[in-house]
């Protein structure tokens, strides 16, 4: 479950700002503090100093050894354990679980609020034989509890090396964690009681449970109790149901690295109400594959916010969240292979959006086609994003690769606060919502565009809205034919677009995310000569006549918009 990070007392000033932040300044605290935390406790348990200072402690613990005994050795016993900071239906979950034969382990707090609600409850510490120690900075970090959570149930080594350290086997895991940011952004807490807030065998309980989803459930949201409970009830094993499970797991704590394996990263979803069924990439589902990366989401949400922009039939494929390929056709099979086809270098291990729902034939093409460079080589693919699946076009899929991502989303929404963070601040600002439809395309020109031309240039305007500035679209007949992207020199970035539509350039029309600071021996003049039909750009330089001058020249008809779309 994602951190829910709504208005605060601390960010009161700028509420909607802070409301869509992904990772903020507190979650940067939090995994750095983490990481050395968790340094921290590891050194500690592996002294020998500290063995021998906790002789005493063992001793207070002996007096449970004879209860963790039985439980270890009771053959057939389901064990769930239970940790948690919001005990929200605490009560309902410990007796649903007991009523139907677990056996219930669980620390501090918790352990006491189950007591409470007249559940029979086995102690950490009863298992472990460690107390809780360091006031309760140690509690779950132990072989006994990660070793059988961690056991995979179809590996006899694995079970071999449970019975030889008398290690029990658990079923269930429920764990949320420490209210970190709620914490730190009260107003009313000093830095040393916010680092007290930090968890540590949450997390770790969380991933290990999930890493091994196929034989233990995991759950981190009080709402999905009662599922749980009603699955349990059940006598099929629904790896589905686990795998839903997992994810909401993956996504309730931290991403294995962010940018680069060397820094960390977390995901926050934003929960506020202004973005109910707004849709996106944070609220998808997913269906199949690896565990969504720092980049993947960057890139997915990049593909999908491109592709969610065209009314017609649209497949968009985006490396490096750039869309190096977009195709409009109402057969989706044939715009699927035309978007390949316009940079399938680039296309090979990127991300794969659709507007239309996924069916069988769709799946069957994106699993077996061929790259068009050789004919040979099966396109790969990190992830694929549409509105829906089909029964058997999901199953297709994820034949393809036991590591694709699959992504369900909803139709990103208008209107949101796009945010970007600088050192020390944040920017916010309107989303870029504007299409063709909102705009006036406006013949400054001799030449008029023929009506088909002017359907490309609105194609190839709403294409370039998506690449990195300085951009340049190459586009005919509802279809990207080249781009240029993020390059210093917007001359660059046009001799990059024509490089990759070829020959199929002439005739074709280009967008330019700004206005052409010159015409003459530069961008202008060299596009009228490589046999382009339509140029459409924003307008704004004090050359803009050298650039009607220069499309008279030649023949070419020039369309200013009066919107520019930089994208940094």
């Amino acid at each position: 479950m994602p951190l829910n990070i709504g208005s605060s007392p601390a960010a009161a000033a700028a509420a909607k700002v802070c409301a869509g932040v992904r990772a903020s300044p507190a979650s940067r605290l939090l995994l750095r503090a983490l990481d050395h935390s968790s340094r921290r406790v590891v050194g500690l348990s592996s002294s020998s100093s500290a063995g021998r200072a906790a002789g005493p402690a063992m001793a207070a613990a002996e007096a449970g050894a004879s209860v963790a005994a039985e439980v270890k050795s009771s053959a057939g016993v389901k064990q769930a354990l239970i940790s948690l900071s919001d005990k929200t239906d605490l009560a309902y979950l410990g007796n649903g679980l007991q009523g139907l034969g677990f056996s219930i382990i669980s620390t501090g707090g918790t352990a006491s609020s189950l007591e409470a609600a007249g559940v029979n409850v086995t102690k950490v510490e009863q298992i472990t034989n460690f107390p809780e120690m360091l006031d309760g900075r140690v509690k779950t970090l132990h072989p006994s509890i990660h070793g059988g959570i961690l056991a995979r149930r179809d590996q006899e080594n694995h079970l071999k090396a449970l019975n030889e350290h008398g290690i029990g086997t658990f079923d269930v895991v429920v764990v949320n964690l420490y209210p970190f940011y709620n914490k730190v952004t009260s107003g009313a807490i000093s830095f040393e009681d916010g680092i007290e807030n930090i968890d540590i065998g949450g997390p770790t309980l969380i991933r290990a449970a999930a890493k091994n989803h196929k034989d233990v459930l995991v759950v981190v949201d009080h709402e999905d109790y009662p599922a749980l409970l009603e699955y349990l009830q059940g006598k099929q094993d629904n790896q589905q149901f686990r795998k839903m499970l997992a994810w909401k797991a993956f996504q309730h704590s931290t991403l294995r690295y962010g940018e680069n394996p060397h820094q960390k990263a977390a995901f926050y979803g934003d929960k506020s109400l202004s973005l109910v069924n707004a849709g996106g990439i944070a609220t998808a589902i997913q269906h199949h594959g690896k565990e969504m990366s720092y980049n993947n989401y960057l890139d997915a949400d990049a593909a999908w916010n491109c592709v969610s922009e065209f009314e017609s039939p649209t497949c968009v494929v985006v490396k490096h969240t750039n869309p190096c390929g977009v195709a409009s056709r109402q057969d989706i099979l044939e715009a699927y292979r035309l978007a390949v086809k316009g940079d399938p270098v680039s296309a090979f291990g990127g991300i794969v959006a659709f507007n239309t729902t996924i069916d069988e034939d769709l799946a069957k093409e994106i699993r077996e086609f061929r790259s068009p460079t050789d004919g040979q080589t099966r396109m790969f693919y990190e992830i694929v994003v549409a509105p829906g699946y089909t029964e058997k076009g999901l199953e297709i899929l994820k034949g393809k690769s036991k590591t694709l991502r699959i992504l369900e989303a909803k139709r990103s929404g208008k209107g949101m606060l796009s945010l970007r963070q600088v050192s020390g601040g944040w920017l916010a600002q309107e989303s870029d919502d504007l299409t063709p439809e909102d705009i006036t395309f406006t013949t400054v020109s001799e030449r008029v565009p023929q009506d088909n031309e002017l359907s490309d240039a609105k194609f190839a305007w709403l294409c370039v809205k998506h690449v990195k500035s300085n951009a340049i679209v190459i586009a005919k007949n509802n279809c990207m034919l080249g781009m240029g992207s993020g390059q210093p020199n917007r001359l660059e970035s046009l001799r990059i677009a024509f490089r990759k539509a070829g020959e199929e350039a002439k005739g074709a029309a280009l967008a330019s995310d700004a206005f052409f600071p010159f015409a003459w021996n530069d961008a202008v003049e060299e596009a009228c000569e490589k046999g382009i039909g339509v140029i459409a750009e924003p307008s704004g330089s004090i050359r803009d006549s050298d650039a009607v001058d220069c499309c008279n020249k030649y023949g070419v008809s020039l369309l200013f918009t009066g919107v520019r779309h930089f994208r940094h």
